[in-house]
């Protein structure tokens, strides 16, 4: 049972989860709350407690000094926040931790009686994956929903994946059997750079949230890292001609496959997003 500290009641709140682990590749989707936590001001509310989810051989805790100068242990653990940003109509609960080493079906119960107790209505769940795509090109994000509303104007899709699956996976199927509509987004990272942090797939699945929430999202220095990150990786690409075939092979696929989606409705897609966030800027 998770405790949870005194709060006021929510505005419908949308749900926003991500886990370290198999299912983040390049942290790519716990930095993507992480950022949400900074930029929305997210309060901490309770824990799971690690005791009974996680194995500290595999996830140590931390000895550090606090701001007092004590010395403290900080344990593995999945953390809930809530936020109410000033753009959205409705309030955000974030769920931020690590993918746990047992006890999986139990978790996802604990989370959603959490969920269920702050009236959450929708759940989105964020992953990142390592894949064969070239850095040099947008991250692709695939996205699947249970609701054909979101499936309609999202372009998203029935999940039809088979093979094994991480807590990411199992928490979505969770929400599922208890009727809450469920959305997840995956990041796609270059697997030939798949130490982390990835800035351009983090951005990746801000953006996708952007199109979702239909809000636009304080970036930060999200877009000059991700800049940095792809300068980075074309310098140590130039110093191995191998690699560098490689990538180009890697963007001719991507280019011949990416020909249909430059149709009229993605770029007006585009536009209309780009003019929401100056608009919001001015």
């Amino acid at each position: 049972m998770i405790e949870l500290a005194s709060i006021h009641a929510l505005n419908n709140p949308v749900v926003i989860a991500a886990f370290e682990g198999w299912n983040d590749a390049a942290d790519a989707s716990s930095n993507a709350v992480d950022h949400l936590m900074s930029v929305w001001s997210a309060r901490i509310i309770g824990e799971v407690d690690p005791e009974d989810f996680y194995d500290f051989q595999v996830n140590r805790p931390h000895v550090g000094t606090d701001a007092e100068g004590m010395r403290s242990i900080t344990w593995p653990t999945t953390r809930i926040a809530i936020a109410s940003p000033p753009e959205l109509d409705r309030d955000v609960i974030l769920i931020r931790g690590l993918e746990p080493s047992m006890r999986w079906r139990q978790f996802c119960d604990e989370l959603l009686d959490v969920v269920d107790h702050l009236g959450g209505s929708m759940v989105v769940t964020l992953g990142a994956l390592l894949a064969d795509t070239p850095h040099t090109r947008p991250i692709p994000v695939s996205g699947t929903s249970t609701e054909p509303e979101l499936i309609d104007r999202l372009k998203l899709e029935v999940s039809t994946y088979e093979g094994p699956t991480g807590i990411v996976g199992v928490f979505q199927d969770a929400c599922v059997q208890e009727d809450i509509a469920a959305v997840s987004f995956w990041a796609a990272v270059p697997h030939y750079v798949a130490q982390p942090p990835c800035p351009k797939a983090t951005l990746a699945l801000i953006n996708r949230l952007e199109e979702l929430l239909e809000i636009p999202i304080a970036l930060g220095d999200l877009p000059d890292d991700a800049k940095a990150w792809e300068r980075g990786v074309d310098e140590l690409a130039e110093e191995d001609e191998d690699v560098a075939d490689y990538v180009r092979a890697l963007e001719e696929t991507r280019d011949t496959a990416d020909l249909p989606e430059a149709s009229g409705e993605a770029i007006a897609r585009e536009f209309e997003k780009y003019l929401k966030r100056r608009n919001d800027e001015s």
